[in-house]
């Protein structure tokens, strides 16, 4: 009998940590099948944001990489970078970053709310990624203080909107926008070099410079602009894929990556 009670104990034991884990692998797939959800979202409401974000993303995680960020951190700058605009598909704001003018002061006044508007979006998201509604309400601060929306300086701005911000100007330089032509890569090498200590980190920043890091950035730069044979001609308006993200909550299987299927 006195043999007994320990096996009981044990067992409901067992049975206790086999349902936690039953319960934390299904909270798991459940905050990666929102995070697909709103990815998904992105895309369809303004396919040229969701390459964009992606291709910040492939550059932030290799700046991210370059700088010794552990793996926790690193999906964090990953999913910080995927959503960073994510205030911005907005009604208001959308119909502005579609016009084809220069922005109004008005307008940019506008602009300027997108990092709190996402943060807003994504808190609900917050007992699951810590990170991702601070990170993304931090994109636009600058090290010396003057960016938006809070005017953050230094290192009071989290370290994974640090890495998105240089990652997010460096493709900003490089594609074209509205109020902007493409720059060449050796401009945009420059222009993050000028932003040292002022705009970006300067650790940050000398880790983007480094050679081995640069080179990285600049073949998935290539990369990224290079065609590929299941999208239509860009002149037709069709927005390259980017690359895949992280956090799915279900795998893609090969068929579907091989026929280009979007995620």
């Amino acid at each position: 009998m006195k043999d007994i009670v320990p096996l009981a104990i044990g067992a409901a034991a067992g049975g206790l940590l086999l349902r936690e884990h039953s319960m934390r692998t299904k909270a798991e797939r459940l905050s990666a099948a929102t995070l697909e959800t709103l990815l998904n979202a992105i895309d369809a409401n303004d396919a040229i944001t969701g390459a964009h974000v992606r291709r910040v993303a492939t550059y932030a995680l290799k700046l991210g990489e370059g700088a010794g960020l552990d793996e926790r951190t690193l999906r964090s700058v990953e999913r910080v970078a995927i959503f960073h605009d994510i205030g911005k598909l907005h009604g208001a704001l959308t119909d502005i970053f579609h016009e084809q003018t220069k922005l109004t002061p008005e307008e940019r006044r506008a602009v300027m709310t997108h990092p709190q508007r996402g943060a807003e979006v994504l808190a609900p998201l917050e007992g699951f990624f810590p990170d991702l509604p601070k990170g993304v309400a931090a994109h636009h601060e600058r090290w010396d203080g003057k960016g938006y929306p809070r005017g953050l300086k230094g290192k009071r701005i989290p370290l994974v909107a640090r890495v998105v911000s240089i990652a997010d100007a460096f493709d900003a330089i490089t594609h074209r926008r509205r109020y902007s032509h493409a720059r060449s890569f050796s401009e945009a090498i420059r222009a993050i070099e000028d932003g040292r200590g002022t705009q970006f980190d300067p650790d940050l920043v000398d880790v983007f410079l480094s050679p081995p890091v640069r080179a990285r950035i600049e073949e998935a730069m290539r990369e990224a602009n290079r065609p590929h044979k299941n999208h239509r001609n860009r002149r037709r308006g069709e927005v390259q894929r980017a690359p895949d993200v992280t956090f799915r909550w279900r795998p893609r299987s090969d068929e579907s990556r091989a026929q280009g299927h979007q995620p």
